[in-house]
């Protein structure tokens, strides 16, 4: 059976993820080992999606070891990770999250003197290199038009506006966007900026766009009232669109961006990233320079930016035309 938290006098913290309620006998063989486990999970990792997947790895690998008769963690070898790692039927770029997670959460036991090495440390999982990025990309025209089609006679409609011009403007990643607080709006030397609580716990700051800028003052003052607290974006009741005191989640962001893009006739397969790709893209083909892309986009490398330039991935109507007919 496995040692659940209880078991260990360790407290049940509401952030743990998915499978980590209950932790797997390898990773508990004692409470040392356990807790130390626990504190990767809710002190070391702090953004929810990564937990998440970093969870699901770690019990993964758990099972695997287990039905091979592993049982312990000091019996974990290089070999057994590699062999963990060359089984898997997943796309190169989710083993390589798996290895990633492991390694991790392996160095954290190092450093607690939990185990003595880091037996993924030497595993090199598969080759992989990425040059473009997969988000759908909306041209200019086409983000005007959803944006135009917005009605924003509602409280709905000046959230909706605020939100994707924000996701657009400050190249704000959607998870950022949902954790904003009302006040994470300010003006600073007679301009208005927006404060984006990032991965990990990072705040970064960004100036907004006069159109932006324009769009976040009508929604505060018409739709939330001019209130100073309390979340930015906020759930809707009805089709009146009156707001709540809720924050939006990710899922109810994604659901907005596809009903407004149907009505706005837009057939791209539009997703939350679609307006941070979109913006990057529009910045670089008007003759903005990638590093500072990159500092706007709050990337550590200017490569990750790069995925999100499609300047060289549109064919003009006027190429086309060139094929002889």
């Amino acid at each position: 059976m496995p040692n659940t938290p209880d078991d260990l006098g360790l407290p049940l913290s509401p952030q743990l993820p998915c499978g980590i309620s209950a932790l797997p006998a390898l990773y508990a063989p004692n409470e040392p080992a356990a807790r130390r486990t626990l504190e990767f999970f809710t002190a070391n990792i702090r953004n929810g999606n990564t937990r998440k997947a970093y969870a699901r790895a770690a019990v993964e690998f758990s099972a695997w070891c287990i039905a091979h008769g592993i049982t312990h963690l000091h019996q974990v070898q290089p070999v057994h990770v590699a062999a963990y790692i060359e089984g898997l039927q997943l796309a190169a770029p989710s083993v390589k999250q798996r290895l990633a997670a492991l390694r991790m959460l392996f160095d954290w036991l190092v450093i607690g003197q939990v185990i003595p090495m880091n037996p993924a440390s030497s595993v090199r999982g598969p080759r992989h290199s990425v040059k473009k990025g997969k988000t759908p990309v909306l041209t200019a025209e086409e983000a005007r038009a959803l944006l135009d089609a917005i009605d924003t006679s509602t409280a709905m409609g000046l959230r909706d506006r605020a939100l994707i011009g924000l996701m657009l403007y400050t190249f704000a990643r959607v998870g950022a966007a949902v954790r904003m607080q009302v006040d994470d709006v300010f003006v600073q030397a007679g301009r208005t900026w927006a404060r984006l609580h990032e991965k990990g716990g990072k705040q970064h700051e960004m100036p907004c766009h006069h159109k932006l800028q324009a769009w976040l003052d009508e929604y505060i003052k018409g739709a939330l009232a001019g209130a100073g607290k309390g979340p930015l974006f906020r759930t809707a009741v009805g089709q009146a669109g009156g707001l709540t005191d809720r924050p939006m989640s990710q899922a109810d962001v994604f659901r907005m961006i596809g009903r407004r893009a149907e009505a706005a006739g837009i057939r791209t397969r539009v997703g939350c990233h679609s307006f941070r790709a979109t913006g990057i893209t529009e910045y670089l083909r008007n003759g903005g320079r990638l590093e500072v892309a990159q500092q706007m986009a709050n990337h550590e490398s200017a490569r990750t930016t790069g995925l999100y330039d499609r300047r060289q991935g549109q064919v003009t109507l006027d190429e086309i035309e060139r094929v002889a007919s």
